[in-house]
């Protein structure tokens, strides 16, 4: 079933803003998942969480870092359909990705470190949160669009002032 982008009874938003932001979670998607799949390719599924000395482009990989590049493209892929789904994305790659920044500051060049990071891994997940944090900032810019609007934007309630955000999911 096909989803129209601009029709409210999908629980899409209308505004081009609410597009945009859900185009940027679906390109975000599917560039992850493919990442993910080709990154198997170069390391296969042996040494899953140690250093490989394995790399895709600069950047290098172990099957448990292309498990978590897979699982953020299949999430992708499964929330860009609606605005408040799309800013839900936007949390998760900026919240995971300024997590892996960090550990990435710690963990860097470590025995220890499970998702054997380098540095131009951790210089691309700190721009990969910049992402989230775009995304979010377009989500949340949609939704205020459309309540202004004077559209009902949804039954999901954010934050303690209990003001609705969002298409219906």
């Amino acid at each position: 079933m096909a989803t129209n982008l601009n029709d409210p009874g999908t629980g899409t938003s209308s505004t081009s803003l609410g597009s945009a932001t859900r185009m940027a979670v679906l390109i975000t998607g599917i560039v992850f998942t493919v990442v993910g799949v080709v990154g198997f390719f170069i390391t296969g599924f042996a040494n899953f969480a140690e250093h490989t000395d394995q790399h895709l482009l600069w950047f290098e990989i172990n099957p448990l870092h292309n498990l978590v590049h897979l699982a953020l493209g299949l999430i992708g892929l499964a929330m860009w359909r609606t605005t408040t789904q799309a800013l839900t994305y936007g949390y998760i790659v900026l919240v995971g990705y300024a997590g892996a920044f960090v550990y990435g500051l710690i963990a860097m060049d470590k025995e220890w470190d499970i998702l054997s990071i380098n540095t131009a891994d951790n210089v691309l997940h700190l721009i990969l949160a910049a992402v989230g944090l775009g995304i979010v900032v377009l989500g949340h810019s949609a939704l205020a669009s459309e309540r202004g609007r004077g559209r009902a934007p949804s039954r999901t309630t954010y934050g303690a002032s209990g003001r609705n955000y969002g298409a219906n999911a």
